[in-house]
């Protein structure tokens, strides 16, 4: 079943069941791939609406904004946000697929430059490529970008 199927049946099941805090999250998703279509229709892209990879970079993307109003709010003492931004996290969680170990994490590094040939850091944007095709929603690339760097050099 297609990732947006699945969204929008557990927002129909939270709603039947009269989790407040849970659908709320899964409005906000579903707003978020309505927006990021709505963008793409602008950009003149297909009509096949946003795919699983897509969604799961937007889910990504929102976890790390909660993750960061989370911080900001415990720096703030404002215990009870900081416990509502992690329980979206959790909600948004459910529906990324599972991350990576730091050990896996190397061994797909290794294994993307073994495939690429990369010996430069001019091939490092053919490295991330794989581990993007490979990985997406698996593991933080903002985090994976300086560790292949390091291995480049």
């Amino acid at each position: 079943m297609p990732l947006r199927d699945r969204l929008s049946a557990a927002l129909k099941d939270a709603m039947k069941a009269r989790e407040a805090e849970r659908t709320s999250t899964l409005r906000l998703i579903n707003a978020a791939i309505k927006d990021r279509e709505i963008a793409s229709r602008g950009d003149g892209a297909s009509d096949d609406g946003v795919g699983d990879a897509e969604i799961m970079a937007i889910l990504g993307k929102m976890v790390k904004q909660r993750q960061e109003s989370a911080r900001m709010y415990e720096e703030g003492g404002r215990l009870e946000l900081a416990e509502k931004e992690l329980a979206e996290i959790k909600v948004i969680e459910e529906y990324l697929p599972r991350q990576l170990t730091p050990d896996e994490v190397a061994g797909a590094i290794s294994a993307a430059i073994a495939e690429t040939g990369a010996a430069s850091i001019r091939d490092m944007g053919r490295v991330m490529a794989a581990l993007k095709a490979r990985h997406t929603g698996q593991m933080d690339f903002g985090a994976v970008g300086p560790m292949v760097k390091d291995r480049l050099v």
